[in-house]
């Protein structure tokens, strides 16, 4: 049976992390998963949770020895991944896990090798903080730009990739730059790549949101570096002949 890896970053999810374990073992899922949490160095109690409740719902926690930021982390769980699908799921409740078996259905069909959830397809009633709002726009029209992939959220945290396709890629990016790095790969190749609309609930700084502006302004240099700079070779190490241009 297929098998689908979710690697999950955490960094100073105290507060909540628990509630959002119970939530996402809860969801739905079509075929085997495979949890894999990351902590990122946490200053709080994230790791000691993630340690208490490990045996209990059977998901494996590795734990960064220094703060390197998301895309370290989320990197570290892809080499980990043993799934034939591999996600990201970030350690909060701005992302439904019940949208899930929608966004695996063109994978398990066959028809797609990459599946992105997009904020901003119509599919909800959710609104939007209008600052990310605008970035995430802004940042999604350049990529399409840059990349030749017509995309409505290229920063959107659920991507699903065939496992052959992402453990060949050579991804470098330590923090946010990561989303720009697999969009940026995912153009260079022959792949196929389904849009589907997912919720999203969006939560502030307050609640412990951690993107911020110097994020919004280093996705302009990994746009281009990734896009413009990157060749095929050195984005791919190993690609499948079947996604080669």
């Amino acid at each position: 049976m297929k098998k689908l890896s979710i690697v999950v970053p955490v960094y100073n999810e105290e507060r909540q992390l628990g509630e959002v374990i119970q939530v996402l073992m809860n969801s739905p899922c079509p075929i085997d998963r495979e949890w894999i949490f990351v902590d990122d160095k946490s200053r709080d109690g994230s790791l000691a949770i993630l340690e208490s409740l490990a045996s209990r719902y059977g998901f494996k926690v590795i734990a960064q020895p220094t703060n390197q930021g998301k895309g370290a982390a989320v990197i570290r769980g892809f080499e980990a991944a043993t799934g034939d699908f591999i996600m990201i799921q970030d350690a909060d409740s701005e992302y439904d896990p019940n949208d899930v078996p929608l966004l695996l259905q063109p994978l398990l069909d066959g028809r797609a090798d990459v599946v992105y959830g997009s904020r901003f397809k119509k599919s909800g009633w959710q609104v939007h903080r209008t600052y990310h709002y605008f970035i995430n726009r802004f940042l999604t029209v350049l990529s399409n730009l840059f990349s030749g992939l017509y995309l409505t959220d290229m920063e959107t945290c659920y991507k699903i990739f065939r496992s052959d396709l992402l453990k060949a890629m050579r991804l470098k990016s330590r923090r946010f730059g990561i989303e720009v790095e697999l969009t940026a790969y995912v153009a260079k190749i022959r792949a196929r790549v389904f849009e589907l609309p997912i919720s999203y609930f969006p939560r502030t700084v307050l609640q412990g949101k951690k993107i911020s502006w110097k994020d919004g302004a280093a996705a302009l240099f990994h746009l281009v570096r990734f896009n413009m700079f990157t060749s095929l070779e050195k984005a791919f190490s190993g690609l499948p002949d079947r996604y080669r241009p």
